[in-house]
């Protein structure tokens, strides 16, 4: 499991598990437990370059969000595959 500590945010870090482009598990710690559970839950089957493109940029505080945050966490574990 990759783990990505968020910066910006309430949330602190990301688990992440991406196979063959796909992203298999998600989970945020900590921040806004409905919504950070529900986003989770919504990306995990889905190709994680549609979800970065959709969630890049997305503002909430601090210039950026938890969305946002998920977006930079899988190009962290994209370049650590790399």
């Amino acid at each position: 499991m990759f783990q990505y500590k968020t910066k910006g945010t309430c949330a602190t870090q990301i688990d992440l598990e991406i196979e063959n482009g796909v992203i298999t598990a998600c989970a945020f710690h900590n921040g806004c437990k409905g919504n950070t559970q529900g986003l989770a839950k919504m990306v995990i089957g889905r190709k994680a370059d549609e979800v970065k493109e959709n969630l890049r940029g997305i503002q909430c505080r601090g210039g950026t969000s938890c969305p946002d945050q998920l977006a930079r966490a899988i190009d962290a574990f994209e370049a650590q595959q790399a």
